[in-house]
């Protein structure tokens, strides 16, 4: 029998028991939400206009913060060590392709969930990949708090790419959040601009609808 390599339990022959996969899976699924709201809890707010969503927490002056928490629990050091994770993946299943160029932690978070079956049951490191993405979730919600946050529909992606084609993917955010890059074709909402192009051209309901 081989045990799992995270909890010790029965694996059925692979790395991580079923239960772990799954919890992995969704670890990496939230993680990428998690640190955006690291972000924003550890940097403060701007004011202004694109803040359209209050932020959580009583009022009143801000503590200072803590720069060793900066230096070890932020979106920057989980992308690092989550797409250090990618390369090994990668390394062993493929090891006649070059090292994948980084590119940010929510696609290394969404190569690693594809690839999760053939990691639970064929890749030696299992455990400690499972284990280390527990920490960084632990780590991220001594800041952001428990549960995690949800993310917020605002519409679909109106950026256009050179043939005219608009783009439709969903793009959501945490509260709080004022910097959105959209998963599909990288397009960052960030200023009042783009928010305002962004509410203007979603889809109104019809009068039938609204009344």
């Amino acid at each position: 029998m081989t045990v799992c390599e995270l909890c010790g339990g029965e694996a059925g022959g692979r790395y991580l028991c079923e239960r772990d996969t799954i919890l992995l899976a969704r670890r990496l699924d939230e993680l990428p939400v998690l640190y955006a709201e690291v972000g924003e809890c550890l940097v403060p707010r701007r004011s202004g206009w694109g803040e359209i969503v209050a932020t959580r927490g009583a009022a009143g002056p801000r503590a200072p913060l803590d720069e060793d928490v900066i230096d070890n629990v932020n979106a920057t050091r989980a992308a690092e060590v989550v797409h250090l994770w990618r390369v090994d993946v990668q390394r062993v299943r493929w090891p006649q392709h070059g090292a994948p160029t980084p590119a940010g932690l929510g696609a290394d978070c969404r190569w690693l969930a594809m690839e999760l079956a053939w990691i639970a049951e064929q890749y030696p490191g299992a455990g400690d990949l499972a284990r280390e993405v527990r920490e960084l979730e632990g780590q991220a919600r001594t800041i952001v708090g428990d549960p995690a946050p949800r993310p917020q529909r605002l519409g679909t992606c109106v950026a256009v790419d050179g043939e005219g084609v608009i783009c439709g993917a969903v793009i959501s955010r945490v509260p709080g959040q004022t910097r959105v890059q959209c998963r599909w074709c990288s397009y960052v909402y960030e200023s009042e601009r783009d928010w305002l192009l962004l509410s203007h051209f979603q889809a109104k309901p019809s009068q039938s609808q609204a009344s």
